[in-house]
């Protein structure tokens, strides 16, 4: 059993394989083979229609044959032959009901189209069409309300229920919107809120309108006056309102903590749909005014798709998604306080297509194939299967079919079992019905490139040759050069699965003739195209830094070398704008030149050479001084030429001649004619041509219909004369076109949309009156008529009702009241994009190291992207470190991709830590699905430095070392290395002079101490006594031998009797008062205030009190010194 199964997966991912191939193949673009029919354009799901026009609901469908429709209403057949006031338009399904005889409403219903040929039956979706609605507000009689003021206030505007609902806004009676902010705003339902009231919120004309959008009606309710008094005011007034008026909190208003208007209690819950917009609003009444602040529970709110209306009281997230489920924190806050409200939101989701719609699939007789609807939705969605339109258990049997659940298996298909087969996926929240057709066809192979196309290319840049071809069976793609000596296969070529040849560094060699042979079993067709490779365009002398003096003339050069072949343009731009519309910048083939210089010249030059193929660009800058000194001989700008005079009038050209002014010592360089056409650009003066400073005549080419002026400037080395005075008017007459419009390009704003749009023709190009456009187009390699209008004083024409992102072919002609331009160019573009509906498969990452990954996708088929391909983008972002100390990091980063990419790095990560990660495709409309998210784990990585390093207990040949571990783990911490090194050199140095000696000292002096202590307590069983009384009752200067018992001391004689201790206080009548004294014992044991240093020096005193010491030293004793001198010596060390 298991064995089975693992052949019939494995067949299973043969037939997708197959699949991807087939569909590449576009059929509409093959004369004569037969085809199911295919649903190409329908009315949406929820038709809302204007009572007041024709009722149109679309189905058009395209097939071979072209394909019969027929309509059900309400589950029943229409018989719309039999309604009169039913149309159905010509090689369509298309529905017209004329209402002018019946009402809209009649028509309200659920439609559904079939499109038949013999090879098979479509459906179109089940279509609700409902007739919209505009009700007039209920009458009512608003009483004025008068309100405390610093109260909270509500005004209903509770509009009449409309189809679809009201747009409601707030006005006065001059039609002027009320001012709203963080103290009065409108809520989701239209009331208007007001968290405190204030004396100039009185007023008579609150007004709630309702917009209708679809009649695009608007509606009023009455007017609702509001009077705010204190609480004086409203005790004066109170009797004249009392009958008629609504009275609001008579108590005295003082600041108060917000209190949530609405919602409701401390908790609430919301649900949405994925894809549609989710909006919560908590609003708050409180004095000062309260401020709202939005949180996510569980989360990050989705910055790309978050938004905050109405004052931070409305949180708003677009295309909601199932992470967005979860709750919801709205907190409103003043200086009294703050309260918050949860709001938990539960996502359900419609069907939705995982991989996309089921695609039509294309077998040749005795070939397998695999149909498969996958899709998903919130609650699970149902998934059932029909073939044209029938229910698949109700359908003829078919050894060759088996339906396993979302997917339809075909084995060993035979000829005439062809069909279209319908998935319905739906649950409580919506449907989705697709048409996937099984089209059996015998076909040799057709390569449907272009025969005979010019591909050109850069050298060094890549080359695509296209090979697109059809068969059934699939034809296999093999490419030859010139003599066809060999394949092309292996480097440098490359041939894609789609049968496109890449070369991806193009070089000279490369250029000349290829041949691509499609063939399969039924026979071979081969196509010739051409490839040139050539030289860039490169700019081989740039303009230089100029610095020039104010008035001068200045020329920046720039001369490029260039394929041969390929004709530049030079384009010139100041500081990366347009160059100034000014006659004295002159542009050549190779430089510009600026006349009369002036401070508003100086900036960035920079010319571009562009060709159809590359382009290259240079810049220098040009930087104003003022001038030097006259020199003694004057040389100034000419004069003016005189005496303009015309001859030689023809239709098209005259003869303009003059006289030159005086040159002022610099010869004439050359003359500029311009001219002005009252006709068109009265004012506006343009240069025509120049001519040599050496004549004074020139032939003139002119447009039709023009009411011509002429004028000449003098040009010498100090720059241009004065204009001369203007010539007489010489006109024109008028004539057809002579040029088209430029600049045409398709391209659309919506999915079913062709815009096409030209640069138009100004009035003078337009060479006579009654100036407009035939705007003609045709779907590129499909139709061979094309589709023509006439469009005057517009430069754009949006054509309706077109497919996804197709390719077209335009023309835009000229035409006037004489007759028409020449034949216009074949310009091409594409329809409206949508958003792709397939994400990268094969998402893998790759870690090369702590803080870096490399993750690859598989491209997105063409077909599937449904736009101009822009990239790709990785989301990805850190789950949570692998160390527990390190906290989660959820915020996600971005990284975009070129579409020719299929790997990228990401940088920058944190070692020792799990990512997630996951790729889109984006088209020029947006993102399409997310494929599935993975993860990757990061190694360990180098650990950062320890956070604190200190030393303590230093002694004379150790100390200790403390240290806390880093703040970046990036792994397991397995060890520490400690490195150190002297401080200092050694050298010679006192003793008696360092530290650590004299610390030494304090040292055996402190335990000399201590040993005293512990024997005279021992001595006098814990008792407490002055040191002073104890040495006064001692009147003998000879200490009693110390026993070994009784820890006291031998023999010992002071030379002095009756001297104190130092630091001991000493009475002036000889007496130790014990009150007066602090020089107890017991200050030195466990209670007392003696301390020690850092460095094990002892801080006590005798007295921590004394105002003054005995500094007596008296003499020294010859005998071994005693505790008491070894207690003054310690003393005289602190």
């Amino acid at each position: 059993m298991m064995a089975r199964r693992r052949m019939d997966a494995a067949l299973l991912v043969l037939f997708l394989g197959h699949l991807v191939t087939a569909l590449e193949v576009p059929l509409d673009l093959l004369e004569g083979l037969p085809q199911p029919p295919t649903i190409t354009h329908q009315s949406p799901k929820d038709f809302i229609i204007d009572p007041r026009e024709n009722i149109i609901i679309h189905c058009d469908a395209k097939g071979k044959p072209h394909p019969s429709f027929s309509w059900t209403r309400n589950g029943t057949h229409f018989d719309t032959e039999n309604d009169p006031n039913v149309n159905m338009r010509s090689h369509s399904g298309t529905l017209v009901v004329d209402i002018s005889r019946e009402k809209a409403e009649h028509y309200e219903g659920v439609y559904q189209c079939t499109a038949r040929n013999k090879h098979g039956t479509a459906v179109s979706n089940n279509v609700v069409v409902r007739q919209s609605r505009s009700p007039l507000w209920s009458k009512e009689r608003v009483k004025p309300i008068v309100v405390q003021e610093g109260v909270s206030l509500m005004l209903p505007c509770r509009p009449p229920a409309g189809l679809p609902p009201p747009i409601i806004f707030w006005m006065d009676n001059n039609f002027q919107r009320l001012p709203q902010g963080k103290r009065v705003s409108q809520s989701l339902n239209g009331d208007l809120y007001f968290s405190n009231v204030r004396k100039e919120d009185s007023r008579n004309d609150y007004i709630c309108y309702a917009r209708f959008p679809h009649t695009q009606t608007i509606q009023q309710k009455q007017p609702i006056t509001v009077r705010v008094l204190n609480l004086d005011a409203i005790n004066d007034t109170v009797a004249a309102f009392y009958n008629d008026t609504d009275l609001f909190s008579e108590a005295p208003v003082d600041e108060r903590r917000p209190i949530f208007l609405i919602p409701s209690g401390s908790s609430s819950s919301k649900m949405v749909l994925r894809g549609h917009i989710l909006e919560m609003e908590c609003i708050a009444e409180g004095l000062p005014t309260p401020e709202i602040l939005w949180s996510k529970v569980s989360g990050d709110l989705p910055a790309m798709r978050t938004s905050f209306l109405h004052y931070n009281k409305t949180l708003r997230i677009v295309n909601v998604s199932e992470s967005d489920a979860g709750d919801y924190r709205c907190k409103a806050r003043n200086q009294l306080g703050t309260v918050h409200h949860t709001i938990h939101v539960a996502v359900k989701a419609a069907p939705y297509w995982i991989s996309g719609a089921p695609r039509n699939l294309v077998l040749a007789p005795g070939e397998n194939g695999v149909l498969t609807c996958r899709a998903s939705g919130t609650p699970k969605p149902s998934i059932s299967w029909a073939m044209n339109g029938i229910p698949i258990e109700n359908s003829p049997k078919d050894l060759s079919r088996k339906v396993e659940d979302d997917t339809i298996i075909f084995t060993d298909v035979q000829t005439g079992s062809s069909a279209v087969y319908q998935c319905n996926v739906s649950n409580d929240y919506g449907y989705l019905l697709s048409n996937a057709f099984v089209n059996v066809l015998s076909e040799p192979p057709r390569v449907l490139t272009e025969a005979n196309k010019v591909y050109q290319v850069i050298t060094n840049s890549k080359a695509l040759i296209d090979c697109s071809s059809f068969g059934s069976p699939i034809p296999k793609i093999t490419w030859f050069k010139d003599s066809r000596s060999s394949t092309l296969d292996g480097d440098p070529y490359f041939v894609h699965d789609n049968g496109t040849l890449e070369i991806n560094v193009a070089q000279a060699q490369n250029s000349g003739k290829y041949t691509c042979a499609a063939r399969n079993s039924l026979g071979i067709y081969e196509n010739h195209v051409y490839l040139e490779v050539k030289e860039p365009t490169r700019i081989v002398k740039q303009p230089e830094y100029k610095v020039v003096q104010r008035g001068r003339s200045v020329v920046f050069e720039c001369k490029v070398k260039h394929d041969p072949s390929l004709i530049p343009t030079m384009t010139w731009l100041k500081d990366d704008g347009e160059l100034p519309d000014d006659e004295r910048l002159i542009v050549d083939s190779d430089s510009l030149t600026i006349t009369d210089v002036t401070e508003n010249d100086a900036g960035v030059y920079t010319c571009i050479m562009n060709t159809t193929l590359d382009n290259d660009s240079a810049s220098a800058e040009l930087t104003v001084v003022e001038g030097t000194p006259t020199p003694a001989v004057v040389y100034e700008r000419p004069d003016p030429p005189t005496d303009l005079e015309l001859t030689d009038q023809k239709k098209r050209s005259v003869q303009l001649t003059w006289t030159p002014g005086d040159e002022h010592n610099s010869p004439t360089q050359k003359f500029l004619i311009q001219y002005e056409d009252s006709l068109h650009h009265r004012g506006q003066w343009h240069n025509l041509t120049e001519v040599p400073g050496t004549k004074t005549t020139v032939h003139l080419k002119l447009s039709p219909h023009a009411h011509y002026t002429f004028r000449v400037l003098a040009l010498n080395a100090e720059g241009f004369s004065r204009p001369s005075f203007p010539s007489r008017v010489y006109k024109t007459d008028p004539a057809a076109p002579d040029e088209n419009p430029t600049g045409v390009r398709g391209f659309g704003t919506e999915h079913n949309n062709l815009v096409i749009s030209w640069t138009p023709l100004t009035g003078f190009q337009s060479n006579g009156p009654g100036l407009h456009y035939k705007v003609m187009w045709r779907q590129k390699a499909v139709d061979l008529d094309w589709t023509s209008v006439t469009v005057a004083n517009n430069s754009q024409f949006v054509v309706s009702g077109t497919p996804t992102f197709v390719p077209y072919e335009l023309k835009v002609q000229a035409v006037n009241d004489h007759g028409a331009g020449p034949e216009p160019a074949i310009a091409h573009g594409y329809s409206g994009e949508d958003l792709p509906i397939a994400a990268p498969e094969n998402v893998q990452a790759v870690v090369l190291n702590s803080t870096l990954a490399e993750i690859h996708w598989d491209h997105v088929p063409v077909n599937l992207i449904r736009g101009h391909l822009k990239g790709y983008k990785v989301y990805y972002w850190k789950k949570h470190s692998l160390h527990k100390h390190n906290p989660d990091h959820m915020e996600k980063d971005i990284l975009t991709f070129s579409g020719n990419h299929s790997h990228g790095m990401l940088p920058g990560l944190h070692p020792f830590s799990i990512y997630s990660f996951n790729v889109r495709v984006y088209n020029g409309k947006g993102e399409g699905p997310v494929s599935p998210t993975q993860q990757f784990k990061t190694p360990e990585g180098v650990p950062g430095p320890p956070t604190s390093l200190v030393v303590t207990n230093p002694n004379l040949d150790s100390l200790t070392l403390e240290w806390s571990p880093p703040r970046e783990h990036n792994g397991h911490i397995t060890g520490y290395t400690l490195r150190y090194q002297p401080a200092v050199a050694s050298r010679q140095v006192d003793i008696a002079t360092q530290g650590w000696f004299i610390g030494l000292m304090c040292a055996i002096a402190l335990l000399i101490l201590i040993l005293l202590i512990i024997c005279f307590i021992q001595r006098n069983k814990g008792g407490k006594y002055p040191v002073k009384e104890k040495e006064d009752a001692h009147t003998d200067p000879e200490f009693q031998p110390m026993k070994d018992d009784d820890c006291t001391f031998g023999e010992y004689s002071d030379n002095e009797d009756h001297k104190p201790l130092k630091g001991s206080r000493t009475p002036s009548n000889g007496t130790v008062k014990r009150d007066d004294s602090d020089d107890s014992l017991v200050d030195y044991g466990d209670g007392g205030d003696g301390q020690f240093n850092e460095d094990g020096s002892f801080i006590g005193q005798y007295s921590g009190k004394s105002a003054s010491r005995d500094t007596a030293e008296g003499h020294e004793s010859s005998e071994a010194p005693s505790p008491i001198n070894a207690m003054n010596s310690l003393n005289s060390f602190v």
